[in-house]
């Protein structure tokens, strides 16, 4: 499966998410770059967080970023 431009953008604020506290959310401001902004109201719209400007991870939210941060760290190791 190929990661498009829009996926990718997705995956990047999903890895701003500190897994060790579920209290710590993000907040995306309107300021912020149009990529972001629509990525943060993608997330929203497929119920990964809990605002469409940011808040906090659903549990769903949770399992696709510990899943995805899991994977990055794997594919990060240096051969």
């Amino acid at each position: 499966m190929p990661i498009s431009p829009l996926l990718n953008d997705e995956i990047r604020i999903l890895t701003l998410f500190n897994l060790d506290s579920a209290m710590e959310g993000i907040k995306v401001h309107q300021s912020a770059d149009p990529e972001t902004v629509a990525a943060i109201s993608r997330l929203y719209t497929k119920g990964l967080v809990t605002q469409a400007d940011g808040g906090y991870l659903t549990d769903l939210g949770i399992h696709c970023a510990e899943h995805l941060q899991t994977a990055l760290r794997i594919l990060n190791q240096p051969v």
